[in-house]
């Protein structure tokens, strides 16, 4: 009777202590920890590789995430060039490095889909990067969050939720700009956008409401899609990608920058044989091409995934391909996802990969690492700071130095 007792009480120890805090990883693929979190908050899926106790009593996702992470590489046949990418020096755009602050779009899934109830990233975690010198920040947010019906008007709860953290970035420093970023990979619950989904009329109807609002705000940044990917038709992707800047342009904001992604994850090795000959012929109503930036992604891990920990190659590479193409066209990119572990390995080789960046800030202006905001300091690609105001160690080894 005594030893029954005894292993019930240690069997509640034990689940007690498995018990996440606030803020702790909660579950992903290869976790081995606890999946259950602190009174006053629930196990949020933000990524297949990572779930998080956030603050709330929203129930877990309905929708399983995948069980595998695609590879971020193309797979579909380059399309046939067209004109329109012209050639010579692009102009001087001042190099912006900085960070992605993620909380709005937690649990949007790869195929579109939106679980949750989205968590703003701190505040003070701009400040805290902009006196370091940080020029830009991403704050990427759900389709779903941002208008409840697709094509419909926005939420103005959500709006005064996301507008106050965009301005509280904006604030940070004079010459900080802000991605607003819509996270959905091109899809809207599991349908492609203009390819059996949402038509581009319910597409641009959103750009052109947030245009509109920000249309006297010159240093946000439209980036008008998170990783499309899986797409049948690249031309048709593009026809995509031409009506959202038609519309941002229309709403009246005609001095912002606009972000116009590929359709294989956002692939800084894709585009130069991929979706960028396409994307060279999309042109902008405000006049040129000088506000139209290519939105690449590319990650330094074993499969691109950016899902581990340890960095496999430092991606010179990729990037000397992409700078030569954009050289030849006259054209400029911005890297709006790339990161790693808080490894040796990554340390040195994300420090290359950016050293690199900066010093073709000429082709490539700006880079966001992932990722920081509502992430806590446990998250396998973690740049968040910690509680006592220090950072982590790649931040301080590989990012900081090349801002």
């Amino acid at each position: 009777m005594i030893s029954l007792r005894l292993s019930a009480l240690l069997a509640l120890a034990s689940f007690v202590s498995a018990q996440q805090p606030v803020y702790g990883q909660c579950g992903g693929i290869n976790w081995t920890g606890g999946t259950t979190c602190a009174a006053g908050s629930v196990c949020t899926y933000s990524g297949p590789y990572y779930s998080q106790c956030l603050p709330g009593s929203n129930p877990p996702p309905t929708t399983k995430p995948p069980v595998t992470t695609p590879t971020k590489t193309s797979t579909s046949t380059a399309p046939t060039q067209t004109s329109g990418g012209g050639g010579g020096v692009p102009p001087a755009v001042p190099f912006m490095g900085g960070v992605n602050t993620a909380g709005y779009d937690f649990t949007v899934y790869t195929n579109g889909s939106f679980s949750g109830v989205g968590y703003a990233p701190p505040p003070s975690q701009f400040t805290h990067f902009a006196g370091q010198g940080v020029k830009l920040f991403r704050v990427p947010f759900a389709w779903q969050l941002m208008t409840p019906q697709v094509g419909g008007t926005i939420d103005p709860n959500f709006w005064s939720r996301y507008d106050a953290t965009v301005q509280q970035a904006l604030a940070s420093g004079p010459n900080v700009h802000v991605i607003l970023d819509l996270h959905n990979y091109a899809r809207w619950n599991n349908q492609i956008i203009a390819q059996g989904g949402p038509t581009n009329a319910q597409f641009t109807s959103l750009w052109s409401q947030i245009a509109q609002k920000y249309a006297g705000q010159s240093r946000v940044i439209f980036g008008i899609m998170n990783e499309p990917h899986d797409i049948p038709s690249v031309a048709t992707w593009v026809t995509s990608v031409q009506a959202a800047v038609n519309a941002i342009r229309a709403a009246g904001a005609t001095s912002q920058f606009i972000l116009m992604p590929g359709s294989s994850w956002s692939s800084a090795a894709a585009l130069p044989t991929e979706a960028g000959p396409l994307l060279l012929g999309v042109t902008d109503p405000a006049g040129g091409k000088s506000k139209l930036l290519f939105d690449v992604h590319k990650y330094l891990d074993s499969d691109n995934s950016g899902t581990h920990p340890d960095c496999v190659t430092n991606n010179i590479d990729t990037f000397t391909a992409l700078v030569t193409w954009l050289k030849a066209n006259g054209r400029q990119a911005i890297l709006s996802e790339t990161g790693g572990g808080n490894t040796a390995s990554c340390e040195t080789m994300l420090g290359q990969e950016l050293a690199y960046v900066k010093s073709q800030s000429q082709y490539i202006v700006g880079y966001t690492i992932w990722a920081a905001g509502a992430f806590d300091t446990t998250y396998t690609l973690t740049v968040t700071p910690n509680a006592n105001g220090s950072d982590q160690p790649l931040w301080t080894i590989a990012v900081r130095p090349n801002l």
